[in-house]
């Protein structure tokens, strides 16, 4: 049984006061995590904030971004390692924000993941409606690029435990999210593509997120298909009412 993950992307918004101030806003108001888990992936330099403040320990505080070496000279950046250490339980890794403004390319996105993986956390591994066409036999499978990109050298055991967000490019931050359909298009053919690489077994214990202007008002339409294991919100997830709407969508 795949649990549904509600789960938020702030980028770069909020301050650090912003920020404990919506985790105690939150609390006694989502699911159970074995009901709905929840998730917020937050700036880093508020994480340790926001773990001291999710006294019920039900929101699960992830990390936006990091790089794929644990420790060095690399300015900036965000350790691996450390947030591990913090106990960050989520990392996205290929946000499309990330490929386009900060020039993240396929290889780089792997390397991340498999840091990801290395330092004991899951990778919400976000991909775009990019999809090609591979041919076996009689049969014609449609294959999502940068999934297979980004879990190159991933062992079946590491893979059984990611997260996929389809995130439309055009759909992010447009306000027009994907309609249902094409959002159930897109996260079967990444489960389709899952099972090519490894298993359908596999495949279909691996929760498929759907990212791109969700907002309460779409998301119970968006949660009743059958490959939609939750949602990748980005600007509905800053305000806690909306949040709590979302993670309680089951009863919108």
């Amino acid at each position: 049984m795949r649990i549904p993950l509600i789960a938020g992307n702030w980028k770069m918004n909020k301050t650090v006061a912003e920020a404990r101030s919506f985790v105690e806003a939150v609390q006694g108001k989502l699911p159970a995590a074995d009901v709905v888990e929840t998730a917020i992936a937050a700036p880093a330099l508020f994480l340790q904030t926001m773990l001291e403040a999710n006294t019920e320990d039900v929101l699960r505080i992830g990390a936006e971004a990091c790089y794929y070496e644990d420790d060095g000279a690399y300015t900036g950046e965000t350790s691996p390692r450390a947030l591990h250490e913090m106990g960050i339980p989520y990392t996205i890794v290929g946000h499309s924000e990330r490929r386009r403004y900060f020039n993240e390319t396929d290889d780089v996105i792997n390397r991340k993941v498999q840091a990801v993986f290395r330092n004991g956390m899951t990778p919400i591994v976000c991909c775009d409606e990019t999809m090609g066409r591979r041919e076996s036999g009689e049969k014609i499978h449609w294959v999502v690029n940068q999934v297979t990109a980004a879990l190159k050298g991933v062992s079946p055991e590491d893979a059984a435990k990611i997260v996929v967000a389809y995130e439309p490019s055009w759909a992010i931050g447009s306000g027009t999210s994907a309609s249902t359909d094409q959002a159930e298009e897109g996260c079967y053919l990444i489960r389709q593509t899952l099972a090519d690489i490894y298993s359908d077994d596999l495949a279909n214990g691996v929760r498929i997120l759907y990212g791109g202007s969700v907002k309460p008002d779409n998301i119970a339409g968006l949660m009743a298909k059958n490959n939609v294991d939750g949602v990748l919100a980005g600007g509905s997830s800053l305000d806690e009412n909306s949040f709590i709407q979302l993670a309680n969508y089951q009863n919108l």
